[in-house]
């Protein structure tokens, strides 16, 4: 299956988490904090949304960090996604 977003929204994936911490100490599942930094998978077009021309500023493959609450999960194929607005994106890491 292949996600095309509409509009403003990205979809994308979280980065795994830190099985380790710097220390050395192996965590558990529930104890790894979910990361909010995420590898993006597809754009949208962009356009006008909400009366306003949006460009999108993200691309396929660049890591974003995103707002810690925002989006909507969805899974596909056994792997789990975002779908999220560009609006929710702070920051492309380089």
């Amino acid at each position: 299956m292949n996600l095309k977003p509409l509009f403003d929204r990205v979809v994308i994936k979280d980065a795994e988490s830190e099985e380790t911490t710097k220390g050395g100490i192996i965590l558990t599942n529930s104890a790894k904090e979910k990361p909010q930094y995420a590898f993006v998978i597809a754009v949208g077009p962009g356009g006008v949304v909400d009366g306003k021309e949006i460009t999108m500023q993200v691309k396929e493959g660049q890591k974003v960090v995103y707002s810690k609450y925002a989006g909507t999960e969805i899974k596909m194929d056994n792997e789990e996604y975002k779908i999220i607005r560009q609006s929710d994106i702070l920051a492309i890491v380089e």
